[in-house]
């Protein structure tokens, strides 16, 4: 079903350096016993490496340093079948995530933009029959200039919260947010069509801020959930291009975001998407 899906990235890559600890750390506090580890991230490139491992053809737009992580990002989207020709080297430091997660899979995420304050759109075609996914963890001077460039579809993770134009808002075809966000974001309400994560709860699609449909969530027991939004929205976004339904899309969206809770990466490996709506 994806194999017809060409979808082009425009985000961030970070590496995320991860602390597993039994509990989250209060104000001021130090919690011991951790466990590090360091895997390739940032929102963009999540979301790049599930959709190609769910089956899109996929290219990633952003941008890394010239530090050694940039290397092993490239080799991470290399590894998931992304096309990262678009992928440009600045000078500086990759973006980095520094992460807390818990036993419970919760989380506590700070993150230094680096070279993701450098991705640049310029030279890079938007076919007609191009699907666009961004997120908000780079310029949104770039992120509106790829909505306004954007000939065929286009979708926006608005992740992290901000304000937003109206002109990108009217560029977007979907907009992906989770219940604080959309809280936080109060011109999304007469968005054309905005899905709403809850969490445990479920997610539902909002047209002009009235719900067309809902999807309970998969239970499961959660081990790291920080890639599990951003396969969400890769899953979501090439559902709905594919042509399922709003209530499949978000069932089939709901099933990717549970198997990658599972996994202490936010790149792990996935099924083509066809084993998720089923």
């Amino acid at each position: 079903m994806p194999r017809d899906i060409s979808l082009t990235v425009v985000g961030s890559i970070n590496a995320d350096i991860t602390a597993l600890t039994e509990r989250l750390p209060g104000a001021g506090e130090t919690v011991g016993g951790g466990r590090l580890t360091r895997n390739a991230g940032g929102k963009g490139a999540n979301q790049a490496a599930a959709a190609a491992r769910l089956g899109a053809r996929t290219r990633m737009v952003g941008a890394v340093g010239t530090d050694a992580e940039a290397e092993a990002m490239r080799q991470a989207l290399r590894s998931a079948g992304v096309d990262f020709t678009h992928v440009a080297e600045v000078d500086g430091e990759t973006g980095t995530a520094l992460i807390m997660v818990d036993a419970a899979g919760e989380n506590q995420i700070a993150v230094c933009e680096g070279a993701n304050a450098h991705v640049s759109i310029e030279g890079v075609d938007f076919p007609d029959d191009d699907t666009v996914l961004a997120q908000l963890e780079i310029s949104l001077d770039t992120v509106t200039e790829a909505a306004r460039r954007c000939r065929g579809y286009f979708a926006l993770n608005a992740a992290p919260a901000m304000p937003l134009p109206a002109e990108l808002i009217d560029a977007c075809d979907l907009i992906i947010v989770n219940e604080t966000e959309y809280e936080l974001i109060p011109e999304l309400a007469d968005a054309a069509l905005v899905a709403v994560t809850y969490g445990s709860k479920g997610a539902a699609m909002l047209e002009r801020g009235t719900q067309v449909a809902f999807a309970d969530a998969v239970k499961t027991t959660p081990v790291n959930t920080v890639g599990a939004g951003d396969a969400f929205c890769a899953a979501l976004t090439i559902a709905l291009r594919s042509g399922l339904s709003y209530e499949r899309a978000l069932q089939t969206a709901n099933a990717v975001g549970a198997a990658v809770v599972q996994e202490p990466a936010a790149q792990p490996a996935l099924k083509n998407l066809e084993h998720y709506t089923a």
